[in-house]
């Protein structure tokens, strides 16, 4: 009876339509229950002309695809609000200081120091030391290694380069950490297995001699123990590194350029630091002004 009243409805409204155009404007803009609720059950008794299986398979695989792309896309919405709460609540209060940067990213009225951290996520200098942009340039790789000017070109010594001889940076910072991930990488490391190392085994073998010299002191200590040392080792190892390049120590020499080392430690959020200083009487060099902030 459904099927046979929606269709007479439908050639009413349609003999009507042709002559009586606001007929069929005023059932489109209210919208018939009578006549929409006719459709659908008409609709519904019409034969199936696709398998339901596979048709409720191809709305699921939709439904995944959905998921995904709202997955991704809540993603980059959350970057999108944090980089416009970055320009409504900090760039544009201090508008004047942002385009002073782009032009150049060494102020005039303030050094920038050069930092060289780990590349866990876990600590970033910028958010543990309170810089602001323009004040630090950074690079971060594993285990916060500076290999000697002798080992060859690298991402982090060519950043050395650029910071110490056009930056004119006079404060280099070299910042290890707890629970560094590239320092028990080292530690677990086999010696002998150097040529079938991944890369990452290959490049925290450069503090090989930082580990070597924890091994031999600390022997009677735990695996975890031992790694908190060398990660201290590595860091003094990492500033001494640093002399080897002559634009670094010459500037050392004449004290236009200082060289800390610090140890951020995640547990009790403490940090010891310490620096290189140059004795004057025999040209040699030692730690000095070693403090821990608490």
């Amino acid at each position: 009876m459904a099927l046979t009243l929606c269709g007479r409805a439908r050639r009413f409204v349609s003999a009507t339509s042709v002559h009586n155009n606001d007929c069929l404007h005023r059932l489109q803009q209210t919208g018939s229950d009578r006549f929409q609720l006719g459709e659908a059950k008409a609709i519904r008794l019409l034969p199936r002309r696709t398998n339901m299986v596979q048709e409720l398979g191809t709305r699921e695989e939709l439904m995944q695809e959905n998921r995904e792309v709202e997955t991704s896309y809540d993603f980059l919405g959350e970057m999108r609000q944090r980089f416009l709460r970055f320009k409504r609540q900090k760039y544009l209060p201090q508008i004047e200081k942002f385009q002073a940067l782009a032009i150049a990213q060494s102020p005039k009225d303030k050094k920038q120091v050069m930092v060289i951290g780990c590349a866990d996520s876990r600590v970033c200098p910028s958010y543990v030391l309170g810089f602001q942009p323009g004040e630090a340039f950074t690079i971060r790789n594993v285990a916060n290694l500076v290999t000697p000017i002798q080992n060859g070109s690298t991402e982090t010594n060519s950043a050395l380069e650029f910071a110490v001889t056009t930056l004119q940076v006079e404060n280099i910072i070299v910042m290890g950490h707890s629970n560094c991930g590239g320092i028990q990488a080292l530690m677990s490391h086999q010696n002998h297995k150097e040529n079938q190392s991944s890369l990452v085994e290959r490049w925290v073998m450069n503090g090989k001699a930082a580990k070597l010299r924890t091994q031999a002191a600390s022997s009677h200590l735990s695996f975890d123990e031992q790694c908190r040392d060398c990660e201290k080792e590595s860091i003094k190892d990492s500033v001494m590194n640093l002399i080897t390049y002559p634009w670094i120590r010459e500037r050392v020499k004449r004290g236009e350029v200082k060289i800390h080392g610090c140890y951020y430690n995640l547990s009790d959020c403490s940090l010891e630091k310490w620096r290189l200083s140059l004795d004057k009487s025999n040209n040699g060099l030692y730690v000095s002004d070693r403090e821990i902030w608490s």
